[in-house]
């Protein structure tokens, strides 16, 4: 992990001026007294923070939490990718795409009507949405809609200020297949994802996730990190871990070896993904976790023989096996 101040950050997260310095805290679009606020709130959530998590609620969501120095973090996407774009209708009859709203910050929040946590959330959501209409848009994409009336009611009874639609399976599909709920993705003007949020969070997060990505001033420190598969499935084969494998038997070949085979097997659970995807998608999986651990006791007692292809111009050995390049699925 690359711990780096926020001022270096912007410069991995690709933006175009520095965040926030102890020299040069910048507040053009605020008063002093909503600063003294944030203060506030970020000194709550730094107190939850040291007690640990309570009812149930993780303050900082992985990835996330202390910083290698022991100091509360957020973190990024270390070279974020380009959030897909859709085109929707939301409840009350209006076009919606994610790129117009570029220029924003954007969180994009998957939920249900039944789903109780999602429902905790929105009172925050619709007050963070408020204190900063102008550079943040929430954007609200319901899941497993049986009754669109009740839907339509739900969302106006709740008074969200906010466009809520209905995502289609393959809006879903396309950012991973949404395996828990609620589910916030954090987009950067660019419309790039640079965090993914599964299950309940504390709000006063994503207020301060706002706050860095809007170049203003938080007390917090800020890292970057590689996906490895929490963001985007495709690029498990980052992943030098992965849930509910214990490599740690291994040679640094044998692992090697094993994280090949496990990003080259498709699981046979009817999930469509390889095995490594499936033990990030849903670590409950009992048939990738199986297969997995027969593919680690495979490794360690098969010589790694084939992971690195032959010598350029090398005569090819039939016995040997040369790996393909890894492809993303």
């Amino acid at each position: 992990m690359r711990v780096e101040l926020v001022t270096e950050t912007t410069a991995a997260l690709g933006l175009a001026s520095p965040m926030w310095s102890a020299s040069e805290v910048r507040m053009p679009s605020i008063g002093r007294h909503r600063f003294a606020a944030v203060i506030c709130r970020a000194a709550l959530l730094l107190a939850f923070f040291a007690s640990g998590p309570a009812h149930g609620v993780r303050l900082l969501a992985a990835p996330g939490g202390a910083g290698q120095d022991g100091q509360p973090t957020i973190k990024f996407v270390r070279n974020p990718e380009a959030a897909p774009d859709f085109k929707l209708q939301t409840l009350d009859g209006k076009t919606l795409t994610l790129s117009s709203f570029s220029g924003k910050v954007v969180l994009l929040n998957f939920w249900a009507t039944w789903c109780g946590p999602c429902r905790m959330e929105i009172p925050d959501l619709i007050e963070l949405q408020k204190e900063y209409k102008d550079s943040l848009q929430i954007v609200s994409l319901l899941v497993d809609v049986d009754d669109m009336e009740y839907a339509k009611k739900f969302a106006a009874d709740a008074g969200f200020n906010y466009p809520v639609a209905v995502a289609p399976p393959e809006v879903r599909m396309e950012y991973g297949g949404i395996s828990a709920l609620p589910t916030l993705f954090v987009l950067d003007p660019q419309g790039r994802i640079v965090q993914k949020h599964v299950g309940l969070s504390d709000p006063r997060l994503y207020e301060l996730e706002t706050r860095a990505l809007l170049n203003l001033a938080i007390p917090f420190k800020v890292e970057t990190f590689e996906d490895t598969g929490e963001i985007f499935l495709k690029n498990a084969n980052r992943a030098t871990e992965l849930p509910g494998v214990d490599l740690t038997g291994l040679t640094a070949e044998q692992k090697i070896a094993a994280l090949h085979s496990l990003n080259a097997e498709s699981c046979s659970c009817g999930c469509k993904l390889t095995l490594a995807q499936c033990r990030i998608y849903d670590s409950a999986c009992r048939t990738s976790q199986e297969r997995a651990a027969k593919i680690v006791v495979d490794a360690a007692v098969k010589p790694p023989a084939g992971i690195a292809a032959p010598a350029q111009n090398a005569p090819s050995d039939p016995s040997g096996v040369t790996a393909s390049p890894d492809s993303s699925p």
